[in-house]
Protein backbone atom coordinates (compact mmCIF):
# COMPACT_ATOMS: atom_id res chain seq x y z
CA UNK A 1 0.00 0.00 0.00
CA UNK A 2 1.20 3.24 -0.98
CA UNK A 3 1.80 6.13 1.27
CA UNK A 4 -1.61 7.90 -0.59
CA UNK A 5 -3.66 4.47 0.24
CA UNK A 6 -3.52 5.68 3.73
CA UNK A 7 -1.77 3.28 5.64
CA UNK A 8 -1.22 5.96 8.56
CA UNK A 9 -4.73 6.41 8.78
CA UNK A 10 -5.53 2.17 8.77
CA UNK A 11 -2.70 1.84 11.40
CA UNK A 12 -3.89 4.66 13.71
CA UNK A 13 -7.16 3.21 13.66
CA UNK A 14 -6.42 -0.29 14.20
CA UNK A 15 -4.19 0.46 17.58
CA UNK A 16 -7.51 2.64 18.25
CA UNK A 17 -9.92 -0.41 18.09
CA UNK A 18 -7.42 -3.20 19.77
CA UNK A 19 -7.65 -0.92 23.07
CA UNK A 20 -11.06 -0.34 22.70
CA UNK A 21 -12.39 -3.41 22.31
CA UNK A 22 -10.12 -4.71 25.19
CA UNK A 23 -11.89 -2.17 27.51
CA UNK A 24 -15.29 -2.66 25.93
CA UNK A 25 -14.93 -6.55 26.69
CA UNK A 26 -14.06 -5.48 30.11
CA UNK A 27 -16.84 -3.42 30.50
CA UNK A 28 -19.57 -6.11 29.32
CA UNK A 29 -17.98 -8.35 31.78
CA UNK A 30 -18.32 -6.62 34.83
CA UNK A 31 -22.36 -5.41 33.77
CA UNK A 32 -23.85 -7.56 30.93
CA UNK A 33 -24.55 -4.58 29.04
CA UNK A 34 -25.32 -5.66 25.58
CA UNK A 35 -24.70 -2.29 24.26
CA UNK A 36 -20.89 -3.04 25.40
CA UNK A 37 -21.04 -6.49 23.89
CA UNK A 38 -21.98 -5.00 20.71
CA UNK A 39 -19.79 -2.50 20.77
CA UNK A 40 -16.55 -5.16 21.85
CA UNK A 41 -17.92 -7.10 18.77
CA UNK A 42 -17.69 -3.65 16.62
CA UNK A 43 -14.23 -3.11 17.25
CA UNK A 44 -12.88 -6.94 16.79
CA UNK A 45 -14.43 -6.31 13.54
CA UNK A 46 -12.62 -3.26 13.08
CA UNK A 47 -9.90 -4.39 14.05
CA UNK A 48 -9.70 -7.50 11.51
CA UNK A 49 -11.01 -4.93 9.06
CA UNK A 50 -7.79 -3.45 9.39
CA UNK A 51 -5.55 -5.92 8.78
CA UNK A 52 -7.43 -7.31 5.89
CA UNK A 53 -6.80 -3.99 4.31
CA UNK A 54 -2.59 -4.37 5.29
CA UNK A 55 -2.64 -7.13 3.58
CA UNK A 56 -4.44 -6.43 0.75
CA UNK A 57 -2.10 -3.45 0.26
CA UNK A 58 0.96 -6.17 0.61
CA UNK A 59 -0.19 -8.47 -1.21
CA UNK A 60 -1.00 -6.05 -4.11
CA UNK A 61 2.79 -4.69 -4.35
CA UNK A 62 3.97 -8.60 -5.90
CA UNK A 63 4.72 -8.23 -9.41
CA UNK A 64 3.37 -9.45 -12.31
CA UNK A 65 3.52 -13.13 -13.54
CA UNK A 66 2.92 -15.34 -16.42
CA UNK A 67 -0.48 -15.73 -14.62
CA UNK A 68 -1.46 -12.06 -13.97
CA UNK A 69 0.15 -9.96 -16.59
CA UNK A 70 -1.15 -6.88 -15.42
CA UNK A 71 -0.76 -7.14 -11.56
CA UNK A 72 -2.21 -7.58 -7.97
CA UNK A 73 -3.35 -4.11 -7.91
CA UNK A 74 -6.83 -4.94 -7.06
CA UNK A 75 -6.34 -7.37 -4.52
CA UNK A 76 -6.92 -3.93 -2.29
CA UNK A 77 -10.34 -3.86 -3.84
CA UNK A 78 -10.66 -7.60 -3.40
CA UNK A 79 -9.93 -7.31 0.28
CA UNK A 80 -11.98 -3.97 0.65
CA UNK A 81 -14.85 -5.88 -0.35
CA UNK A 82 -13.74 -8.39 2.29
CA UNK A 83 -14.20 -5.68 5.06
CA UNK A 84 -17.53 -5.02 3.78
CA UNK A 85 -19.03 -8.63 4.54
CA UNK A 86 -17.09 -8.68 7.81
CA UNK A 87 -18.68 -5.19 8.99
CA UNK A 88 -21.99 -6.68 7.59
CA UNK A 89 -21.91 -10.34 9.35
CA UNK A 90 -19.55 -9.69 12.45
CA UNK A 91 -20.51 -6.59 13.43
CA UNK A 92 -24.14 -5.80 12.08
CA UNK A 93 -25.65 -8.51 12.42
CA UNK A 94 -24.15 -9.69 15.59
CA UNK A 95 -25.23 -6.56 16.67
CA UNK A 96 -29.12 -7.02 16.01
CA UNK A 97 -29.12 -10.69 17.53
CA UNK A 98 -27.51 -9.54 20.88
CA UNK A 99 -30.40 -7.00 20.43
CA UNK A 100 -33.11 -9.22 20.25
CA UNK A 101 -31.90 -11.75 22.58
CA UNK A 102 -31.95 -8.68 25.17
CA UNK A 103 -35.66 -7.57 24.28
CA UNK A 104 -36.44 -10.75 25.31
CA UNK A 105 -34.73 -10.67 28.54
CA UNK A 106 -34.11 -6.99 29.27
CA UNK A 107 -32.24 -6.72 32.30
CA UNK A 108 -30.79 -3.25 33.84
CA UNK A 109 -27.17 -2.65 34.90
CA UNK A 110 -26.40 -2.84 38.61
CA UNK A 111 -23.62 -3.28 40.80
CA UNK A 112 -20.98 -1.53 41.97
CA UNK A 113 -19.24 -1.75 38.11
CA UNK A 114 -21.99 1.00 36.65
CA UNK A 115 -20.07 3.29 36.15
CA UNK A 116 -17.58 0.84 33.98
CA UNK A 117 -18.80 1.28 30.60
CA UNK A 118 -19.96 5.12 30.80
CA UNK A 119 -15.71 5.80 31.23
CA UNK A 120 -15.18 3.25 28.69
CA UNK A 121 -17.23 4.36 25.86
CA UNK A 122 -16.37 8.33 26.90
CA UNK A 123 -12.78 6.66 26.62
CA UNK A 124 -13.70 5.36 23.51
CA UNK A 125 -15.49 8.26 21.69
CA UNK A 126 -11.67 9.98 22.44
CA UNK A 127 -10.05 7.43 20.66
CA UNK A 128 -12.13 7.09 17.82
CA UNK A 129 -11.99 10.75 17.69
CA UNK A 130 -8.47 10.85 17.31
CA UNK A 131 -8.42 7.74 14.45
CA UNK A 132 -11.16 9.62 12.51
CA UNK A 133 -9.40 13.36 12.83
CA UNK A 134 -5.91 11.05 11.04
CA UNK A 135 -8.07 9.47 9.08
CA UNK A 136 -9.39 12.82 7.74
CA UNK A 137 -5.76 14.79 7.61
CA UNK A 138 -4.82 12.14 5.34
CA UNK A 139 -7.82 11.72 2.88
CA UNK A 140 -8.23 16.10 2.45
CA UNK A 141 -5.13 16.04 0.24
CA UNK A 142 -6.70 13.45 -2.20
CA UNK A 143 -10.21 15.20 -1.49
CA UNK A 144 -9.53 18.84 -3.12
CA UNK A 145 -12.68 20.41 -3.36
CA UNK A 146 -14.48 17.54 -3.42
CA UNK A 147 -17.28 17.14 -0.67
CA UNK A 148 -17.28 13.83 1.38
CA UNK A 149 -19.58 11.50 -0.03
CA UNK A 150 -18.28 12.54 -3.68
CA UNK A 151 -14.93 11.18 -2.23
CA UNK A 152 -16.35 8.17 -0.63
CA UNK A 153 -18.07 7.46 -4.12
CA UNK A 154 -14.85 8.54 -6.10
CA UNK A 155 -11.72 7.65 -4.61
CA UNK A 156 -9.91 4.88 -6.32
CA UNK A 157 -7.73 3.49 -3.20
CA UNK A 158 -10.44 1.88 -0.95
CA UNK A 159 -8.50 2.27 2.28
CA UNK A 160 -9.26 5.70 2.99
CA UNK A 161 -13.03 5.75 2.28
CA UNK A 162 -13.41 2.43 4.44
CA UNK A 163 -11.12 3.67 7.18
CA UNK A 164 -13.53 6.93 7.12
CA UNK A 165 -16.80 5.16 7.19
CA UNK A 166 -15.92 2.76 10.06
CA UNK A 167 -14.60 5.66 12.51
CA UNK A 168 -17.65 7.86 11.63
CA UNK A 169 -19.77 4.79 11.94
CA UNK A 170 -17.86 3.88 15.34
CA UNK A 171 -18.27 7.68 16.28
CA UNK A 172 -22.23 7.05 15.85
CA UNK A 173 -22.30 3.97 17.46
CA UNK A 174 -20.45 5.23 20.61
CA UNK A 175 -22.71 7.92 20.84
CA UNK A 176 -26.28 5.59 20.62
CA UNK A 177 -24.34 2.99 23.39
CA UNK A 178 -23.67 6.00 25.45
CA UNK A 179 -27.50 7.19 25.27
CA UNK A 180 -28.92 3.54 25.61
CA UNK A 181 -26.26 2.54 28.78
CA UNK A 182 -27.36 6.22 30.63
CA UNK A 183 -30.84 5.66 30.04
CA UNK A 184 -30.54 2.16 31.32
CA UNK A 185 -28.84 2.97 34.45
CA UNK A 186 -31.22 6.43 34.81
CA UNK A 187 -34.91 4.14 34.75
CA UNK A 188 -33.25 0.46 35.56
CA UNK A 189 -34.77 -0.86 32.52
CA UNK A 190 -33.08 -3.01 30.11
CA UNK A 191 -34.90 -1.97 27.42
CA UNK A 192 -33.00 1.31 26.30
CA UNK A 193 -29.58 -0.95 26.38
CA UNK A 194 -31.31 -3.17 23.73
CA UNK A 195 -32.48 -0.45 21.92
CA UNK A 196 -29.06 1.14 21.71
CA UNK A 197 -27.90 -2.06 20.92
CA UNK A 198 -30.37 -2.79 17.34
CA UNK A 199 -29.51 0.83 16.56
CA UNK A 200 -25.73 0.02 16.28
CA UNK A 201 -26.38 -3.27 14.57
CA UNK A 202 -28.68 -1.20 11.96
CA UNK A 203 -26.22 1.53 11.58
CA UNK A 204 -23.40 -0.89 10.72
CA UNK A 205 -25.47 -2.58 8.83
CA UNK A 206 -26.47 0.12 6.39
CA UNK A 207 -22.45 1.38 6.40
CA UNK A 208 -21.70 -2.50 4.82
CA UNK A 209 -24.23 -1.73 2.40
CA UNK A 210 -22.87 1.03 1.37
CA UNK A 211 -18.84 0.20 1.53
CA UNK A 212 -20.16 -3.07 -0.59
CA UNK A 213 -21.32 -0.90 -3.28
CA UNK A 214 -18.93 0.83 -3.88
CA UNK A 215 -16.12 -1.68 -3.88
CA UNK A 216 -17.96 -3.72 -5.78
CA UNK A 217 -17.70 -1.10 -8.63
CA UNK A 218 -14.14 -1.04 -8.25
CA UNK A 219 -13.62 -4.97 -8.44
CA UNK A 220 -15.93 -4.66 -11.88
CA UNK A 221 -13.19 -1.73 -13.30
CA UNK A 222 -13.79 1.73 -13.09
CA UNK A 223 -12.36 3.96 -15.23
CA UNK A 224 -9.95 7.01 -14.87
CA UNK A 225 -11.37 10.57 -13.43
CA UNK A 226 -12.26 13.17 -15.79
CA UNK A 227 -9.25 15.17 -14.98
CA UNK A 228 -7.17 12.43 -16.08
CA UNK A 229 -9.02 11.39 -18.79
CA UNK A 230 -8.81 14.99 -19.91
CA UNK A 231 -4.96 15.18 -19.50
CA UNK A 232 -4.79 11.54 -21.33
CA UNK A 233 -6.87 13.15 -24.14
CA UNK A 234 -5.10 16.39 -24.10
CA UNK A 235 -1.18 14.69 -24.18
CA UNK A 236 -2.03 12.45 -27.35
CA UNK A 237 -3.64 14.87 -29.42
CA UNK A 238 -0.43 17.66 -28.37
CA UNK A 239 0.90 17.07 -32.10
CA UNK A 240 -2.29 17.49 -34.08
CA UNK A 241 -3.35 13.68 -33.81
CA UNK A 242 -7.23 13.01 -34.16
CA UNK A 243 -8.27 10.55 -31.11
CA UNK A 244 -10.85 8.02 -32.16
CA UNK A 245 -11.33 6.47 -28.85
CA UNK A 246 -10.13 6.05 -25.43
CA UNK A 247 -10.65 3.72 -23.31
CA UNK A 248 -8.86 3.62 -19.21
CA UNK A 249 -9.20 1.13 -16.91
CA UNK A 250 -7.94 1.11 -13.05
CA UNK A 251 -5.41 -2.51 -12.63
CA UNK A 252 -5.38 -0.54 -9.03
CA UNK A 253 -5.35 2.54 -7.36
CA UNK A 254 -2.33 4.13 -8.88
CA UNK A 255 -2.00 2.32 -11.85
CA UNK A 256 -4.71 2.59 -14.82
CA UNK A 257 -4.74 0.63 -18.40
CA UNK A 258 -4.78 3.32 -21.27
CA UNK A 259 -5.76 2.28 -24.91
CA UNK A 260 -6.32 4.47 -27.45
CA UNK A 261 -7.15 4.59 -31.49
CA UNK A 262 -5.82 7.32 -33.24
CA UNK A 263 -5.75 8.64 -37.12
CA UNK A 264 -2.57 8.61 -39.08
CA UNK A 265 -2.04 9.99 -42.44
CA UNK A 266 -2.19 7.35 -45.00
CA UNK A 267 0.86 7.81 -46.37
CA UNK A 268 2.53 8.12 -43.07
CA UNK A 269 5.81 4.90 -42.90
CA UNK A 270 5.68 2.09 -40.29
CA UNK A 271 8.55 4.08 -38.66
CA UNK A 272 6.41 7.50 -38.64
CA UNK A 273 4.20 5.62 -36.64
CA UNK A 274 5.78 3.90 -34.29
CA UNK A 275 7.50 7.26 -34.09
CA UNK A 276 4.80 9.02 -33.05
CA UNK A 277 3.19 6.69 -30.52
CA UNK A 278 6.12 6.51 -28.81
CA UNK A 279 5.82 10.22 -28.34
CA UNK A 280 2.33 10.10 -27.39
CA UNK A 281 3.48 7.53 -24.39
CA UNK A 282 5.93 9.94 -23.33
CA UNK A 283 3.49 12.90 -23.27
CA UNK A 284 0.87 10.44 -21.61
CA UNK A 285 3.31 9.49 -18.87
CA UNK A 286 4.84 12.91 -18.52
CA UNK A 287 1.04 14.38 -17.91
CA UNK A 288 -0.24 12.06 -15.71
CA UNK A 289 1.09 10.86 -12.30
CA UNK A 290 -0.16 7.69 -11.80
CA UNK A 291 1.11 4.56 -13.24
CA UNK A 292 0.38 3.44 -17.01
CA UNK A 293 0.19 0.67 -18.80
CA UNK A 294 -0.45 2.26 -22.83
CA UNK A 295 -1.58 0.58 -25.94
CA UNK A 296 -2.19 2.77 -28.84
CA UNK A 297 -3.47 1.90 -31.95
CA UNK A 298 -3.13 3.72 -35.10
CA UNK A 299 -5.95 3.27 -38.16
CA UNK A 300 -5.98 5.13 -41.23
CA UNK A 301 -7.13 8.82 -41.64
CA UNK A 302 -9.64 8.24 -45.12
CA UNK A 303 -10.87 11.66 -45.04
CA UNK A 304 -10.80 15.17 -42.66
CA UNK A 305 -14.47 14.08 -41.19
CA UNK A 306 -14.00 9.89 -41.26
CA UNK A 307 -11.68 6.95 -40.05
CA UNK A 308 -11.95 3.46 -40.31
CA UNK A 309 -12.57 1.90 -37.24
CA UNK A 310 -10.20 -1.17 -37.55
CA UNK A 311 -12.70 -3.85 -36.77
Amino acid sequence: MSATGGSKAVIAALAANLTIALFKFVAWAVTSSSSMLAEAIHSVADSGNQLLLLLGGKKSRREADEAHPFGYGRERYVYSFIVSIVLFSLGGLFALYEAWQKFQHPHGIEGRWWWVPLAVLIGAIAAESFSFRTAIREANPQRGQQSWVSFIRTAKAPELPVVLLEDFGALIGLVLALCGVSLTLLTGNGIYDAAGTACIGLLLVMIAIVLAIETKSLLLGESARDHVVQAITAAITANGAKLIHLKTLHLGPEEILVAAKVSVPLNSTGAQIAAAIDEAEERIRAAVKLSCVIYIEPDIMVNQNSETEGK
